[in-house]
């Protein structure tokens, strides 16, 4: 018997979903920052086996939303929650219960596929916590498992995936086996880029930021991509920093997107960056729309 289902990963801003995506899919796809709301887009992993296929959807962290880009985010999130055949929602370990898994718990009420919580970062927390913790969780929803795990060092993860696959129904293959992902290159080559902005640029500026990919360009006989992309900010002032002294930021941010475009890639990038000022991108839904960050 063939097993195949789409599994939604939620959970609140900065919880190790991309970390655990990344991780289960075996290559760098989401892209990860230690600043929360840094997934934007609903993204596709696909995971093989001879016997089976899972699909993991990455989406952005579930929050009460104060602005028209953060709306959109969250209702990407609950369009997710809507299609799938399982759910992981993962959870912080530690000594309590956070209000923003209650938020997430509410949101669970009209979801009729079995909830798996993935109590993540177990690395970090002293043992003895751990079952009080999971005693709470127990009490707030009827998860059909509770997983234990570490995103970052792969602890708990090849158990999870297993009890995953068990529950998952009889279905078709979706994907050929050597696709990973549904995401095209031009979408990772933005994102990549962004997560170098984010990293690298502090306060407002990495919610301030929308990446276009003008031209992307294979020269197979070279091996080469030419890559060409426009950083949209909303203020001079930011478009200054993203510059940064004599280019020096611009050229920093580049160079690390590079590495990362030309490691996924298996080719050499030529890697052009242009920043453009669009006042008030993140409250117009027009812009919003034309970055893809919000369905017409």
């Amino acid at each position: 018997m063939f097993r195949s289902g789409f599994i939604g990963i939620i959970g609140r801003p900065n919880a190790g979903k991309s970390t655990l995506f990344n991780k289960i899919i075996g290559d760098k796809i989401s892209i990860i920052t230690d600043k929360p709301q840094t997934t934007r887009n609903k993204i596709t992993g696909i995971r093989n086996y001879p016997d089976a296929q899972l699909i993991f959807l990455d989406t952005p962290g579930m929050h009460k939303p104060k602005t028209p880009l953060n709306r959109a985010m969250v209702q990407t999130t609950r369009e997710a929650i809507g299609g799938v055949d399982m759910l992981l929602m993962l959870v912080e370990a530690n000594t309590d219960v956070h209000h923003h898994d209650l938020f997430l718990i509410e949101s669970l009420a009209p979801v009729k596929a079995p909830v798996i919580l993935v109590m993540n970062k177990i690395d970090l927390i002293e043992k003895k916590y751990l079952l009080p913790l999971i005693d709470k969780f127990r009490v707030l929803y009827n998860f059909r498992e509770i997983f234990p795990i570490s995103a970052l060092n792969g602890d708990g993860i090849a158990e999870l995936l297993d009890v995953v696959k068990d529950m998952l129904p009889e279905g078709p293959k979706y994907y050929p086996d050597d696709i990973q992902t549904d995401a095209t290159e031009r979408f990772i080559a933005a994102e990549f880029i962004r997560e170098k902005i984010t990293l690298f640029t502090k306060q407002e500026i990495p919610y301030s930021t929308a990446v276009e990919i003008d031209l992307f360009k294979e020269d197979e006989s070279k091996n080469l991509i030419r890559i060409s992309a426009t950083i949209n900010v909303e203020k001079n002032s930011q478009k200054a920093i993203m510059i940064g002294s004599k280019g020096a930021m611009l050229k920093k941010i580049g160079t690390e997107a590079r590495m990362d475009m030309e490691n996924l890639f298996g080719a050499r990038v030529f890697l052009e960056l242009f920043v453009k000022v669009r006042k008030e991108w993140t409250t117009s839904d027009k812009m919003l729309q034309e970055f893809g960050l919000l369905k017409h």
